[in-house]
């Protein structure tokens, strides 16, 4: 009985584990996508069918997807930066410059989230926090300082903006007190989303440009819409709440790791010293607020 019993958790933290990998590798799909389409058009198809996928795998599974009256609003605007603003800043970011510092900037998120949720939601600023916080300021500075001997790298402000939306969207919900079910939640972000980077395909490129795809641009959309996006989220979501908050929290930091990881070996991107300077200290700054004991973190990871 007790061996029965805990075969679902760990059945779970695996899970958790191949989910950090799906998200991690999500951006090397991505970047090999966009050697042939543009964010708008990749990020049409990408969100379309992972909102798709989404959907169908909580209407399957029995999931509830009814949002209370009056909290369409709130997750609209979520969507705007959770998704919209996400998604094509972080397209942007991987097209300027190397996709493993855009991974790097990106996943200083939990930081700005605690800072912003402190004057917004008054939240305390322990001393782990604003330890956290010179830390990710130091790492950031260490990373871009030799940078910005050619002048402003235009990555850093896709880069920044992409964790900054991140921040925005997940301080919004608990603000507007969301009581939509998580996974609910996530489904009706994507697909608001969905709206809102379709509409900006339209009056920026005229309409999303995918077709015609070589096979490997086919087959990296696909990777980021199934699984990056629609089956990712699902899981996540589905198991997320059977997990102490510090595991799943180790399963989100797992995700810049693999990343950083895959994108220097399949696409070939060197890191230097300030980079894994910068990357440490940016990745010890999240791992010191995200593995606070009794503390949940429910932002949308990506």
């Amino acid at each position: 009985p007790a061996r029965t019993k805990a075969d679902p958790a760990t059945t779970a933290k695996l899970l958790v584990v191949l989910l950090a990998f799906a998200w991690g590798l999500n951006w090397v799909a991505a970047a090999f996508a966009l050697r042939e389409l543009s964010p708008w058009s990749l990020r049409v198809a990408g969100s379309g069918i992972g909102a798709a996928t989404l959907f169908a795998a909580a209407v399957l599974s029995g999931h509830n997807l009814k949002v209370p009256r009056g909290q369409y609003i709130h997750i609209m605007i979520a969507g705007l930066f959770n998704v919209a603003g996400f998604q094509i800043l972080s397209g942007f970011a991987q097209l300027s410059g190397a996709t493993t510092r855009a991974i790097i900037i990106t996943y200083s998120m939990p930081i700005w989230t605690t800072v912003l949720s402190h004057f917004v939601l008054g939240e305390r600023l322990n001393a782990i926090r604003w330890f956290a916080f010179g830390l990710c300021v130091v790492g950031i500075t260490v990373l871009l300082w030799p940078l910005f001997a050619h002048g402003f790298p235009p990555f850093l402000f896709y880069s920044l903006g992409c964790a900054l939306s991140w921040t925005f969207a997940t301080v919004y919900i608990k603000w507007a007190k969301v009581t939509v079910e998580p996974l609910a939640n996530a489904a009706w972000q994507l697909l608001f989303g969905l709206v809102f980077i379709t509409a900006g395909s339209f009056l920026f490129e005229g309409h999303p440009h995918l077709w015609p795809m070589k096979n490997e641009t086919v087959l990296a959309v696909l990777f980021v819409g199934l699984f990056g996006v629609g089956l990712a989220h699902f899981l996540w979501w589905s198991i997320v709440d059977r997990l102490p908050a510090v595991t799943a929290s180790l399963g989100s930091l797992l995700v810049p790791v693999i990343g950083v990881t895959a994108s220097a070996i399949v696409l070939g991107e060197r890191l230097t010293v300030p980079d894994i300077v910068g990357f440490a200290m940016i990745f010890a700054a999240a791992a010191c607020v995200l593995l606070q004991p009794n503390v949940r973190h429910d932002e949308m990871p990506e």
